[in-house]
């Protein structure tokens, strides 16, 4: 895992997720909901979370579910302001 989160961001625990009673998981990130998962595509993950020997790999499995996350461009929610119009 040399090259994987070089920079540190999943020790943070940056993703969150829920799992409702139909076993649809909903993956958060900073609290704010990017990627829905159904059916077997749910199930697989939920294997791999419960089979995660860590925190970070956990993160490092709903990181990469997400998709968009491995360009090193998404923005740290804590810094970025709303407008407030």
């Amino acid at each position: 895992m040399g090259n994987i989160d070089k920079r540190k961001r999943l020790e943070k625990e940056v993703f969150t997720y829920r799992v409702t009673k139909n076993n649809t998981v909903f993956i958060d990130y900073h609290g704010r909901q990017v990627t829905t998962l159904k059916g077997k595509e749910a199930e697989k993950i939920l294997n791999k979370i419960n089979q995660a020997p860590s925190d970070h790999e956990v993160q490092l499995i709903l990181a990469k579910v997400t998709g968009n996350f491995k360009r090193g461009n998404e923005k740290d929610a804590t810094k970025t302001k709303k407008n407030g119009n």
